[in-house]
């Protein structure tokens, strides 16, 4: 049992007890109830937020594991915390993967066609990056289709996960009429591109739009605003990097002549 007494995060103190009570030598996967969580925050003292979920959240994608979880992870090997169904949660043993914008990789210059009301009233970091993905149209850019905003933020089931949020979700047609959805997510500030979401959202796509090809995208902010941008695929059960690039926005008079025409701009 996790002492309150050192108390570093409450999210780390909750799950790193919920872990405890379950594992034992030898586990690479078990599962846990949504209940559980309330339950041990109960006993320990520990005051949740009205979205529980936003405990899996903060801990997959913004603080990590407590020190008791990372210790029983074996070398090149991580935890992660999946749906298992309607109510449920499964931690799972699998090959440490990271998904991080290339500091090697040409910016390309786009015109900024964010209004600046909408810069003015985004509320956060990945409110802010979906829309001026949507207004930049940067998602047509990066893989060559016409697409169209469908819906943000929904919020759905998939079988054997349980309920997923999508950040945003896009249909498109490429130049021969062929129609594709797009699974959106994005990360702002600190936070990582999320192997756990990029399955979600591809296993999202095949069970709702069968027979539709899934073009899953990744947004990043990088500095000084620049925008990455990943298409990633699953490849034996793995979330694999199909495409990079990275996008920095900027007013017309500040557009490199040379690059309009040339690219990779010399």
């Amino acid at each position: 049992m996790i002492s309150p007494k050192t108390r570093p995060n409450r999210y780390k103190i909750l799950i790193g007890e919920i872990f405890s009570d379950h594992f034992k030598k030898g586990m690479t996967e078990f599962t846990f109830e949504r209940g559980e969580i309330e339950k041990v925050a109960t006993k320990l003292a520990i005051k949740l937020p009205k979205n529980v979920g936003d405990v899996i959240y903060a801990l997959r994608y913004r603080i990590g594991y407590p020190e008791n979880i990372l210790a029983t992870q074996p070398k090149g090997r991580e935890w992660i915390i999946e749906g298992a169904g309607r109510s449920g949660y499964r931690f799972r043993l699998v090959k440490i993967q990271r998904i991080l914008p290339r500091e090697d990789l040409v910016q390309v210059a786009i015109p900024d066609a964010t209004p600046e009301l909408i810069r003015s009233y985004a509320l956060d970091d990945e409110q802010a990056l979906l829309a001026i993905v949507r207004y930049n149209r940067l998602i047509d850019t990066f893989l060559g289709l016409t697409t169209y905003s469908l819906q943000n933020h929904l919020r759905t089931t998939v079988k054997d996960i349980g309920q997923i949020e999508i950040d945003e979700l896009y249909v498109g047609l490429d130049k021969y009429g062929c129609h594709y959805v797009v699974p959106v997510q994005a990360k702002g500030g600190k936070d990582q591109i999320g192997v756990v979401q990029t399955t979600q959202d591809i296993r999202f796509v095949e069970e709702k739009f069968p027979g539709l090809r899934c073009r899953a995208v990744s947004a990043q902010f990088m500095d000084d605003g620049v925008i990455a941008l990943f298409e990633l695929t699953l490849q034996k059960g793995e979330v694999r990097v199909v495409d990079e690039r990275h996008y920095r926005l900027v007013s017309a008079d500040k557009l490199d002549p040379n690059a309009l025409r040339n690219y990779p701009p010399s």
